[in-house]
């Protein structure tokens, strides 16, 4: 059994002096807030939890559904029956080989309200599961459900052992199928990884890696220069300009779906008028906040990321700034002379979230919006974003390949984080519950299209951009494939040249 050393065990080192030729020296800014894959939803979190658990199925660096646990799967009986064949190599971390019991018990875990899953509103179409033999599970659909097999591809449908489950232990202990097990935790510290000789994915062609958490990048990129570790993962664009000039490293660089946003709560007044929200959008140049904080290391986008979803933002609501739109539109609401609100945003996550913040205040300032920026630790925000508890939110949110996985939890009447997004109306509930029916991706498109167009009119947030994805290595680390979710799933390939 993997187990997690909450406290000190190796010392309290910033890198690993004793490793050895095939350890990974490793670095990121932000440590993990948890380790129950089903209910973590911080990047940070997630980018660790992808290395020890495994889903059914995973997404490529194409974004192309390929095998993890599951070697095979078909729809039948008119898209109403997900039929699985587990891979029968696939063991847990413990030796436990994992079975069509530890599927179902992971899915009805997701289902449970009371886990409070993060992605539990894409598997409500659920209706039961059956385990006809040592080697299958079969998913009984209530509904045809095209995006479903998407939804299986991300962490949090992750296949957890049913024993842990049972124990209660989900989260405190990190027993997964994946590549690495995890020795050791020292939150906000280090990881230690071992690979996991019995992974049925592969072979890993090292021994394990070493984290390191340096809240500073720019003491990442110095530890890189000065041979210290040996990959990272950069989330400030500034620091990542800088790589190409050292000829030791290499950087990755590739266009994600995760998107920058600035969420309202159209629960609190005044932003439960629709005119507020729209002068807000209005009000907003977003390319000089992307200018600003991310040196315009993105592209402006809309709610939809996705490169088969894709449309033109210029097409959307007031996607070029319009103050006198905006002023006009405060007046008619009855706030011509403004308000003030509260704007929270974590420290770290992203580090360019208090640039966004500062150049947001500033924009809304020409509109009498008064914005008072309220910093927090990343865990203490996430813990008030999923209450549902600001006024505004600077937030990185992430992206999936399919519109319906990427937004059912929000901007569905079932949603399970209609806490966090407070808004909802029937024409946005009609045109999901279209496009998660329907099998046609041309007509899919336009009814997201619809979704997007409508989304971004009701403004109950204001989209931004999406980024790029870094990570750095020297050019001893090989094989690195970057993925456009963010993913360091990639590290499974790499090799260390002596």
């Amino acid at each position: 059994m993997s187990t997690i050393a909450l406290a000190a065990m190796l010392g309290t080192t910033a890198f690993a002096t004793a490793a050895s030729a095939q350890t990974l020296r490793m670095a990121w800014s932000q440590d993990a807030t948890g380790l129950d894959p089903h209910k973590q939803t911080a990047f940070s979190s997630i980018r660790l939890l992808e290395l020890i658990y495994e889903p059914l199925v995973r997404l490529d660096d194409k974004l192309e559904i390929v095998p993890a646990l599951a070697d095979s799967w078909a729809f039948t009986d008119n898209g109403t029956r997900l039929t699985f064949k587990l891979n029968p190599n696939a063991k847990f971390h413990n030796g436990a080989r994992v079975t069509p019991a530890d599927v179902k018990a992971s899915f009805e875990r997701l289902l449970d309200e009371k886990t409070g899953a993060a992605a539990r509103a894409n598997f409500l179409s659920i209706a039961s599961i059956d385990t006809p033999d040592d080697a299958t599970v079969v998913f009984n659909l209530s509904q045809p459900d095209v995006p479903l097999l998407a939804a299986m591809a991300g962490i949090n449908a992750a296949v957890v052992p049913a024993s842990e489950i049972v124990a209660g232990s989900i989260g405190t202990t990190a027993i997964g199928s994946g590549p690495f097990k995890l020795d050791t935790w020292e939150p906000n510290a280090r990881e230690v990884l071992s690979t996991n000789k019995d992974w049925a994915g592969g072979k890993v062609a090292y021994d394990g890696i070493d984290i390191s958490v340096l809240p500073d990048e720019t003491a990442i990129l110095a530890s890189l220069r000065a041979r210290q570790i040996d990959f990272a993962l950069i989330n400030d664009p500034l620091v990542a300009t800088l790589v190409p000039n050292e000829p030791s490293l290499t950087l990755n660089r590739t266009p994600v779906l995760a998107y920058h946003v600035l969420q309202l709560n159209p629960s609190r007044a005044p932003m439960t008028e629709l005119k507020v929200r729209q002068a807000i959008s209005c009000a907003v140049n977003r390319q000089d906040v992307l200018d600003t904080a991310l040196l315009g290391e993105g592209r402006i986008t809309g709610p939809l990321t996705m490169p088969a979803y894709q449309s033109d933002p210029a097409s959307l609501f007031c996607y070029s700034q319009d103050v006198a739109r905006a002023k006009a539109l405060m007046a008619e609401a009855g706030h011509a002379d403004g308000f003030s609100a509260t704007v929270i945003v974590a420290t770290g996550e992203p580090p360019t979230a208090a640039s966004e913040a500062q150049v947001l205040q500033a924009q809304l300032k020409e509109i009498g919006i008064n914005l008072d920026i309220k910093m927090m630790e990343l865990n203490v925000y996430v813990d008030t974003w999923l209450k549902g508890d600001f006024d505004m939110a600077v937030a990185l949110n992430g992206g999936r390949s399919d519109p319906y996985t990427m937004y059912n939890r929000y901007w569905t009447k079932a949603g399970n984080l209609q806490k966090v997004a407070n808004y909802i109306d029937d024409r946005l509930d009609s045109l999901m519950q279209q496009g998660r029916v329907e099998t046609d991706l041309a007509k899919r498109k336009v009814i997201f299209a619809e979704f997007e167009k409508h989304l971004t009119e009701m403004a109950p947030w204001i989209w931004l951009y999406t980024g790029y994805t870094y990570t750095a290595q020297q050019k001893t680390v090989d094989g690195f494939v970057s993925s456009p979710t963010g993913s360091l799933f990639g590290l499974t390939s790499v090799t260390l040249k002596p």
